[in-house]
């Protein structure tokens, strides 16, 4: 009796151990699976919110300007998800954050979850923008040409031909499959030509045909930033004078005058390019210098980002800040007013913070007198005309200002016409040496309110 008393506890002993043992494998097989179907349900919830992004990006391609899913309020906006089966397994929550003042970039929060497991939830923020023209580091209506020993280290496009005898780092665009390649592009007597031709290269980056780009879309964008600068910018009505006068003071503002008088500069342009008599051409007297100007007022760029100007501007200084200055006058086709360069204009840094934009509904010219190691930091567009410094050549005003030593653009070039600055072999007027360098900060962060086109890409994901 003794003998069997101690068997007893040594095998409820045993027992126990065995007991726990098996509990313990069966909690830890157990805590496995749950973890395996939450992974399973997190994978799933991901899934759930990007598609609720790819929804809205459809939503953006059908309607461009609605941040607020078609309802009224402010969200966040629910909806569900169903399997390819069409079963509902879960739903997202979009929250949209439109763009700020004068960007073109859409942030879209999408939540996501499932019904099986609805406290497991991820969230997905993906960053969408419009394009802007400053895509591209030259984007031209007409035909053009860059010649031997010119290095362009941006996108180029034309709606017509092009003539590569330089070197390109990046895509070359042509809207033509072949052209009627003309003096313009070096050709006598007319020739037809690939769309994108020339001795230069690498020629595994030249594309042709392509999608054209419709400046006429810009003459949208100007009405809206004339209505847009009453509010939000600078607005300076027609002067009753010869123009205004804006010098960017290197500290985040800027000195508006008024131009009362002007002295003419003869200089030569090619026929047939602008409105009114700036685009008749030839030897001729331009309105190009301040002779006299009184003071309207100062203001900053953080307050008042966008200048439109219906009138002539001429535009100089340091730019501190991220500004757009637009000349035109309505109604657009049939308006002359030009912007003038007479100085240098530079950035105080080279980050992205600064960026100046210059939108000419007509022509942008380069004065005679500017300095003879002439910098430019800006995107300038022409609409109607072309980017220019007149010809002082032997038939028209030649002289030491004739020559200058040196060109450098930090920016993009986009006009209508065929721009121009150089002239002759051997150089009779222009440059010497010529540098211009793409901003690639202006891809996705262009001037503000500057134009865009087409519809909105990809710029970021991540999760949150």
């Amino acid at each position: 009796m003794n003998e069997r008393g101690f068997i007893t506890p040594a095998l409820l002993i045993i027992t126990g151990a065995f007991l726990v043992v098996i509990y313990g494998l069966l909690l830890v097989l157990t805590l496995q699976f749950d973890y395996s179907n939450r992974q399973v349900g997190s994978d799933q919830s991901l899934h759930v919110a990007e598609a609720g992004v790819n929804y809205y990006r459809w939503h953006l391609a059908h309607d461009p300007t609605d941040y607020k899913d078609g309802q009224a309020g402010n969200g966040p906006y629910e909806h569900e998800y169903t399997d390819p089966q069409g079963s509902p397994i879960g739903k997202y929550s979009l929250t949209i954050t439109p763009p700020s003042a004068g960007s073109s970039i859409v942030t879209i929060a999408s939540v996501g979850w499932t019904y099986q497991y609805p406290k497991v939830k991820r969230t997905v923020i993906v960053q969408y923008g419009r394009p802007s023209f400053t895509q591209y580091a030259f984007l031209q209506n007409s035909s053009s040409w860059y010649a031997a020993g010119v290095t362009v280290n941006g996108k180029i496009h034309s709606n017509n031909g092009i003539r590569m005898d330089g070197t390109n780092l990046s895509l070359v665009t042509s809207a033509q499959e072949d052209y009627q390649c003309g003096s313009e592009t070096g050709c006598s007597p007319p020739t037809k030509k690939d769309g994108v031709w020339g001795a230069g290269g690498d020629k595994g980056l030249w594309q042709f045909p392509v999608v054209p780009i419709d400046f006429d879309t810009i003459t949208f964008d100007l009405a809206q930033m004339r209505n847009t600068s009453q509010t939000q910018g600078l607005y300076l009505a027609p002067s009753t004078k010869k123009g205004y006068h804006i010098i960017f003071n290197g500290d985040g503002s800027y000195t508006v005058k008024k131009v009362l008088t002007i002295s003419k500069v003869e200089g030569y342009q090619v026929p047939g390019v602008g409105l009114g008599q700036q685009g008749q051409g030839g030897c001729r007297d331009r309105d190009m210098v301040i002779a006299s100007e009184s003071v309207i007022g100062n203001y900053t760029i953080s307050n008042k980002p966008l200048i439109f100007v219906e009138d002539n501007v001429w535009v100089e200084g340091q730019v501190k800040g991220r500004v757009t200055v637009a000349s035109a006058s309505f109604p657009i086709g049939s308006s002359n007013v030009d912007t003038w360069i007479p100085n240098n204009i530079t950035y105080t840094t080279y980050d992205g913070t600064d960026v100046l934009g210059l939108i000419s509904q007509n022509n942008l010219y380069f004065t005679r007198d500017i300095p003879d190691d002439f910098r430019l930091d800006a995107v300038l567009m022409s609409q109607n005309g072309a980017i220019i410094r007149h010809g002082y050549i032997s038939s028209c005003n030649p002289g030491a200002w004739s020559i200058k030593n040196s060109l450098t653009m930090n920016g993009a070039v986009i006009n209508y016409d065929k721009s121009y600055w150089n002239w002759g072999d051997p150089l009779e007027s222009g440059f010497r040496t010529r540098t211009i360098n793409y901003d690639t900060h202006i891809l996705y962060a262009p001037p503000p309110y500057f134009p865009t086109s087409g519809e909105y890409q990809f710029i970021s994901w991540r999760e949150d």
